[in-house]
C-alpha cells in the first residue's frame, strides 16, 4: 500500500466522522438524516483523494448493503415481538403483577427500571426498553426525569450482547472476527469483564438515586446477586454462545428477583420516605384497561417461547448442525485503489444462515405470540395489521441509518481511509491511545444512536490501530463495545424516546446532566485498565 499518510490525507479520512459529529451534536440531526451525508462525503473523498474507482465503490457498497440487511432482519423482528406484547397490553399486566410480588419499593424500582429493561434489551433493544420502562416507572410514582434516567441506565449493560448479540455480531463482522477462534473468544471475554463492571455501577447508581447510602446498603445484597447472574452469567456464556450471552442471564435475573423478594430482608414493605425520585401522589393505580384474565406468566408467553426455541436451536448440537447447513452469501472480486490498496476476493462474504439466525427465533415467537394472545381475545380487532405496520414504521428510521453507516464503514475500509486514520492516531498518541479506545466506542454510540452502529463505524479502525501499535486487539475491541454500551445511556435518540413517552420532551438536558459524569468516569476507568493490560506489558 502506497497511500500517503500525511496530515491532509488524515483530515480527509476523518472528514466523514467529523461531519457526522457536527450534524448529530451541534445541529441535532437524526441518524437517519446524518448517515447519508456522511456516506456521500466518504464516497467523494474515496474517489477524489484515495483514487477509488466505480468498481471498488460498487463492490464495497454491495457488501455494506448485504451486511446491513442481515442486521436489519434482527431489528425488524425484535421490534415486531415488542409490538405483539404491546398490542396485547401485556406490559400493564407485568407492572401490576410486579407490584403484588415486590412490597419493597426499592426492589420495585430495580425490577421495572433495571431488571425488566435488561430482559427487554436482551431480546429487543433499539430504544424499546426505555420506551416501555419510563411509563411503567411513572405508574409507581417515579418522577418523570428519573423515570427516563433509570431505564436508560438499566438497558445500557445489555447493549453489546443484547438483541441476541446484534451489536457484538456487527463488531465481529466489521473486524473479521470468526466465531470460535481464540481472537473472537478473547475479545468477547474482555467485553464481558468490562460490561460486568458497568452492570454493577448501574445497580449502585440506581440505588443511590433512590435513597443514597441508605438505599445502597439495603439494596446491596440483591444488587450483588443480580449482577452475578447478569454480568457474571454473560461473561460465562461468552465462552459458550454469544447469541444468548445477555438474553439468558436477563431471563434468569427476572426469576431471581422474584425469589429475592421473598427473602426475609425484602419481603416486608420498605421505602425511603424522602426519596428524591419518588412522587407517590402521582402514582397511577391499576385502573388502566388491562387484558381480561391475563396472568403474569401469560404476559411472558412470547418470551418464554423465544427462550425455548433459541435454546433448542443453539444449544442442542444435532439440531444446530442440521439447521446450519443452509447458508446464503455472495462472492466478490478483488478490487484495488490507484494507490495499490487491495481488497482480497471472497467466495462467500458474510453468509446468512437463516434457520439459526436470531431473526428466525424472534419472528417465530412473534407469530406464536399473536396466535396465543389472539385466541384468548387479547388482540383487539385490527391488531394484527397494527402490529406489522407499527413494527415496519418503527424500524425504518434505524434501517436507513444502519444501511448508510455500514456502507460508509465498508467504503472507508475498502479505500484505505480507515488505515490512514488509524496510522495517524497511532503515530501521534502511540500506546496511550488505548486509554481513549472505550471513549471512541462511547462517542460512536452517542453519535449514531446505537452500540451496533458504533461497532460498525469504528470496529475496523480499532483493529487497524491496535495492529499498527503491535498491541493485543482483544481488550481494545472489548473496550470499544463496552464503551458503546455505556454510550447508549447518553444517546440522544434514546433520551428523546424516553422523554417523549414520559411526557417531558424538552427535558433532555436535565437527563443528560445527571448521567454524563459517571458514564465518562466509567469509560475512562476501562481505558486505564486496557492501558495497564496491553500497553505497559
Amino acid at each position: 500500500m502506497n497511500v500517503p499518510t500525511n496530515l491532509f490525507m488524515w483530515i480527509m479520512a476523518c472528514l466523514p466522522i467529523i461531519v457526522l459529529l457536527l450534524l448529530r451534536i451541534k445541529f441535532q440531526w437524526g441518524a437517519t438524516e446524518a448517515a447519508p451525508v456522511g456516506l456521500a462525503i466518504t464516497i467523494i473523498t474515496g474517489i477524489v483523494f484515495y483514487k477509488a474507482d466505480i468498481r471498488l465503490l460498487a463492490a464495497e457498497s454491495a457488501k455494506g448493503i448485504w451486511s446491513a440487511l442481515i442486521i436489519l432482519l434482527i431489528v425488524w423482528t425484535a421490534i415486531l415481538l415488542y409490538q405483539v406484547a404491546d398490542e396485547a397490553r401485556a406490559f400493564l399486566v407485568i407492572r401490576n403483577g410486579m407490584r403484588k410480588l415486590l412490597p419493597n419499593e426499592l426492589l420495585m424500582v430495580l425490577a421495572l427500571g433495571w431488571i425488566l429493561e435488561s430482559f427487554l434489551q436482551g431480546i429487543t433493544g433499539f430504544g424499546v426498553p426505555v420506551a416501555v420502562g419510563a411509563p411503567l416507572l411513572m405508574g409507581i410514582g417515579v418522577v418523570p426525569v428519573f423515570a427516563v434516567i433509570i431505564p436508560l441506565l438499566g438497558q445500557a449493560w445489555g447493549n453489546t450482547f443484547g438483541t441476541l448479540a446484534a451489536a457484538w455480531d456487527a463488531l465481529a463482522m466489521s473486524t473479521g472476527l470468526v466465531p470460535g477462534t481464540p481472537d473472537y473468544l478473547a475479545a468477547a471475554f474482555w467485553a464481558g469483564v468490562f460490561i460486568w463492571m458497568w452492570n454493577v455501577v448501574i445497580g449502585l447508581v440506581i440505588c443511590w438515586f433512590y435513597g443514597k447510602g441508605k438505599a445502597v446498603r439495603k439494596g446491596l445484597p440483591a444488587l450483588l446477586i443480580l449482577s452475578l447472574i447478569q454480568g457474571g452469567g454473560e461473561l460465562l456464556l461468552t465462552r459458550v454462545n454469544t447469541t444468548i450471552a445477555c438474553f439468558l442471564p436477563a431471563c434468569l435475573s427476572l426469576v431471581a428477583l422474584i425469589l429475592i423478594g421473598r427473602m426475609k430482608m425484602y419481603r416486608q414493605e420498605w421505602s425511603v420516605e424522602d426519596s428524591r425520585i419518588m412522587d407517590r401522589g402521582a402514582a397511577s393505580g391499576t385502573s388502566e384497561e388491562t387484558p381480561d384474565g391475563m396472568t403474569l406468566v401469560q404476559a411472558f408467553v412470547p418470551y418464554i417461547l423465544l427462550t425455548v426455541v433459541t435454546m433448542v436451536v443453539l444449544v442442542v448440537p444435532p439440531v444446530n448442525r442440521f439447521l446450519n447447513q443452509v447458508s446464503i452469501g455472495f462472492s466478490f472480486p478483488e478490487t484495488s485503489t490507484g494507490y495499490g490498496f487491495v481488497n482480497q476476493a471472497t467466495e462467500l462474504f458474510s453468509p446468512l444462515r437463516p434457520f439459526t439466525h436470531a431473526s428466525m427465533f424472534l419472528f417465530l415467537s412473534s407469530i406464536a405470540g399473536l396466535v396465543y394472545f389472539g385466541r384468548h381475545g387479547w388482540i383487539r380487532p385490527g391488531g394484527v395489521k397494527r402490529v406489522f405496520v407499527r413494527s415496519i414504521t418503527m424500524s425504518m428510521p434505524s434501517g436507513i441509518a444502519i444501511i448508510g453507516l455500514v456502507i460508509m464503514s465498508k467504503i472507508m475500509g475498502g479505500t484505505g481511509q480507515t488505515s490512514v486514520l488509524a496510522d495517524g492516531i497511532a503515530r501521534v498518541l502511540g500506546k496511550t491511545y488505548v486509554i481513549l479506545a472505550p471513549l471512541v466506542g462511547m462517542v460512536g454510540s452517542f453519535m449514531t444512536g446505537s452500540n451496533m452502529s458504533s461497532n460498525i463505524l469504528f470496529g475496523e479502525f480499532q483493529v487497524t490501530t491496535a495492529n499498527l501499535l503491535h498491541l493485543n486487539q482483544a481488550p481494545i475491541l472489548g473496550a470499544q463495545t463496552a464503551g458503546g454500551s455505556i454510550g447508549s445511556a447518553i444517546s440522544p435518540s434514546n433520551i428523546i424516546l424516553g422523554t417523549t413517552t414520559a411526557g417531558i420532551l424538552g427535558s433532555e438536558g436535565q437527563v443528560l446532566k445527571r448521567i454524563i459524569p459517571f458514564t465518562t468516569i466509567m469509560t475512562l476507568a476501562i481505558g486505564i485498565i486496557v492501558f495497564l493490560s496491553v500497553a505497559v506489558s
